[in-house]
């Protein structure tokens, strides 16, 4: 019966004996482990941010934009040409199938001036139904009333930067801010919304549409906007919703079978599955090159073990001249090659959790952390050096005692 207690002792006075080769030979296994370990838990933290975005942007969202105009011959870009208006937005709400809420807008970056503190944001000129469909809410102060819209009243809610960067740790409820010329009271604060990629959420203003149409922007086209937005009640009528609004919008323009649509749908629910699938993607190209690295790692084990062999074969003859069994010198040398991978597999995964750990501190973004896939990871570097010890330790099994001790 095989002493498995007395092999493993033996296996780790060898490796210890031997301390630069057999960190060497774990060298690989610790870059394998610990590139999975990290690619994994940045790829999850950044699938968490992707999909945090989107949902604080609104998951059920379609975004419709006027047309393109040209000058010259030159396009000057989606939305320069007015071809939506609030009455559109109305018969959207009332003929398309699957939509919760809409809120046509306008918008435009503006200087802002509170004091002496003036700030360049982007005004919003908006129907109370925005703060919904944007998943915006108001921390202190109060929302658009319809009367706000219906008057064109000179009241705004401003985002979370705004208000640091004017009004600092003043509290800048109830405090007049200019537009431009324009004096506006400040009713209402929005909750912080952070960074939505190179996006700052609370980088804004918003005012009543009509106070926008007819004290900010101006505008040739009276109840023109540049956007509706359109709040589907799930995801899955988003589809429907988007098939129905064109239809709306084609027979209100007179849009003939032969016209190209004068506005654009984009669709958040497919954009998001896009983005989801392309960091999918590359976290998976990126396990499998770490996975690779695992590979390798496995062949290097392999070959210090087959190293160990030829340099010990004296010492495997004595052991077998003095009773040990073939399986006794397999067991030995796989023993050693499953320590070995054991050893660079914990500190692989150490490793690879304090580079995701500074990646995450130094980049600000997240890092997801989860059990299983660590357990697993771990687990195959076991696996590798079982795999990749077999054949040292069967060679080493082979060797004739008699010619073991001769050799030199």
């Amino acid at each position: 019966m095989i002493d498995f207690k007395s092999t493993l002792k033996i296996a780790l006075k060898s490796l210890r004996v031997n301390k630069m080769r057999s960190a060497l030979t774990s060298l690989g296994i610790i870059i394998g482990v610990s590139a999975v370990i990290a690619m994994l838990a940045i790829g999850s933290g950044t699938n968490k941010q992707v999909q945090e975005n989107m949902e604080s942007m609104g998951s059920n969202l379609l975004t419709i934009r006027s047309a393109t105009a040209k000058t010259g011959g030159v396009s000057m870009g989606m939305g320069s040409k007015p071809t939506l208006s609030v009455k559109d937005a109305e018969a959207i709400k009332k003929n398309a199938r699957g939509v919760e809420a809409v809120a046509p807008l306008m918008s435009s970056s503006k200087q802002v001036m509170y004091g002496n503190q003036n700030w360049q944001t982007t005004i919003y000129g908006v129907t109370s139904p925005y703060l919904y469909v944007k998943n915006y809410e108001i921390e202190t102060g109060k929302s658009f009333t319809r009367d706000d819209d219906r008057n064109a009243a000179k009241v705004a809610i401003i985002g979370a930067t705004v208000e640091t960067e004017l009004f600092g740790d003043i509290d800048a409820t109830g405090k007049i801010l200019r537009i431009g010329n324009v004096p506006f009271k400040v009713i209402g604060i929005l909750k912080s919304k952070g960074q939505s990629g190179p996006f700052d959420q609370d980088d804004l203003i918003l005012i009543p549409l009509t106070t926008a149409q007819r004290k900010i922007f101006g505008t040739d086209f009276p109840g023109s906007v540049n956007q509706i937005l359109v709040k589907a009640a799930s995801v899955e009528d988003s589809a429907l919703a988007e098939q129905d609004i064109e239809e709306v919008l084609r027979a209100r323009h007179n849009l003939g079978k032969s016209q190209a649509n004068d506005f654009e749908i984009r669709n958040n629910a497919e954009f998001q599955e896009s983005l989801k699938a392309n960091v999918k993607s590359i976290t998976i190209f990126l396990i499998f090159v770490a996975a690779i690295s695992l590979l390798v790692g496995g062949i290097g084990v392999m070959n210090i073990m087959l190293v160990s062999v030829t340099e010990r074969t004296k010492e495997i003859g004595i052991r077998m001249a003095i009773g040990a069994r073939a399986q006794d010198i397999r067991l030995q040398f796989l023993v050693e090659a499953l320590v070995l991978a054991l050893v660079g597999g914990l500190i692989g995964v150490v490793t690879g959790v304090v580079i995701a750990l500074i990646f995450g501190i130094t980049t600000g973004r997240p890092v997801v952390f989860t059990l299983l896939p660590i357990l697993i990871s771990f687990s195959f570097s076991g696996l590798v050096g079982i795999i990749f010890g077999f054949y040292p330790a069967y060679k080493a099994s082979l060797l004739n005692p008699i010619d073991a001790l001769r050799y030199e």
